[in-house]
């Protein structure tokens, strides 16, 4: 509830008692509360949306924009520059209108399912090379650094033409954007000053040889208005995906595992019957209780949301995983439910800033998911599911390792 009901302003993100289940209040916000006024990790208020319905048109509105850099926007992280909403790599793509939708399309026809497709051999050919040194190295083991970290940095860095021996570097640099509370400001302009000269050299090394990576292509191409992007949208964008591609989608790998392995009842249906594992990957897409700080957005004008006037200068926090619990909208919404279907889930979004490369996130669960089963039917976890620990301070979130044996 707001302040004024007589209740403390909440602390957002909202904390959970366990690694995979949403925090209570979810349900008693989406019941009494659905627009709640909440504290961010910078001391700024924001309001918080819960219903499935609320965040679903709050995201498609063009009225709610990523202008969070405004002179009345609430900062989301305790630094300075508040966070990867804020960064200058977010700043140096345009975040509305037709700039935006002009840099979406030229960026998306990398993205479309049937390319993704394309690349699925390859990342089933390298989840099966990591699967093999886990192997080797035994158990029990850390899922999340054997496979889950590597696979999709892998994949993003074939994608962009970058090194994946430089992954241990883009982690920190990563680290730096998505913390909410860790860093100092001087830290996080360090790190990101860092990341941005090694994108920019790697851009202009691509002008001399472009390739046939994204980035190479990028270079060159124009949309049918005859523009190119500027050397900084290139270098954000690289920077956008290179972030966006791997951390979230290690972390979604991590815990949908978690899931299907928390109750191992999932695993042997899988087993059982791999059509299922489509609409299992988007079943933890919409059951993750976990997935970090959502979607703020920025209002510059008054607007009504569930009965509730948002003042002009507002900015609103979609809870996604929140919206995706909602009974209103999901037929038993707290049950994970592998045939589930239809599943309009809202984990990538939804509207004109929906996830650029949710097919690629598809594949490689999917991918991922279909290997595992393949090659080590006995997977199962090697803690019990209380031990599991949540990554904390994140605007991704994750588990901090997920210890298996097999």
């Amino acid at each position: 509830m707001a302040p004024g009901d007589g209740e403390q302003l909440l602390s957002y993100p909202i904390p959970s008692d366990t690694a995979l289940g949403p925090p209570a209040e979810w349900a008693r916000l989406r019941q009494r509360c659905p627009v709640a006024k909440v504290a961010l990790p910078s001391g700024d208020e924001a309001s918080l949306l819960t219903r499935y319905d609320d965040v679903k048109r709050v995201l498609s509105d063009p009225r709610f924009t990523r202008l969070l850099n405004a002179d009345d926007a609430a900062r989301v992280s305790d630094s300075e520059s508040g966070g990867v909403f804020n960064s200058s790599m977010a700043r140096s793509l345009p975040q509305g209108g037709e700039g935006h939708q002009r840099w979406r399309r030229m960026v998306a026809k990398w993205f479309t399912a049937k390319r993704m497709n394309g690349l699925r051999p390859g990342i089933e050919a390298m989840a099966e090379r990591l699967i093999d040194a886990m192997l080797v190295h035994g158990h029990p083991a850390d899922l999340k650094a054997h496979l889950a970290f590597p696979l999709p940095v892998w994949v993003i860095c074939d994608l962009l033409g970058v090194p994946d021996s430089d992954r241990d570097r883009f982690a920190h640099w990563s680290d730096t954007l998505l913390n909410l509370t860790r860093y100092r400001q001087d830290e996080v302009d360090a790190a990101q000053a860092e990341f941005a000269d090694y994108m920019a050299a790697h851009v202009a090394a691509k002008r001399t040889g472009p390739g046939e990576d994204l980035l190479g292509e990028l270079i060159t191409a124009t949309d049918p208005g005859g523009h190119r992007m500027s050397d900084a949208e290139l270098v954000a964008t690289g920077q956008a995906l290179l972030v966006a591609g791997h951390e979230t989608t290690a972390n979604m790998i991590g815990k949908m595992l978690a899931m299907l392995l928390a109750d191992r009842s999932h695993w042997e249906r899988l087993l059982a019957d791999r059509s299922l594992v489509r609409t299992a990957v988007e079943e933890a897409l919409r059951f993750d209780a976990n997935p970090g700080f959502g979607m703020p957005r920025y209002i510059g004008e008054d607007a009504e949301v569930a009965d509730t006037v948002l003042p002009r200068g507002t900015t609103v926090v979609c809870s996604m995983a929140a919206a995706n619990r909602d009974e209103t909208a999901f037929e038993g919404a707290g049950e994970l439910t592998l045939d589930r279907s239809p599943n309009p889930h809202l984990a990538f979004g939804a509207g004109a800033h929906s996830c650029l490369g949710q097919a690629l996130a598809r594949t490689e669960l999917q991918a991922t998911l279909e290997v595992l089963l393949r090659r080590l039917p006995t997977l199962e976890l090697a803690v019990s599911v209380a031990e599991l620990r949540r990554l904390e301070g994140l605007a991704v979130g994750g588990l901090r390792e997920l210890p298996v044996r097999w």
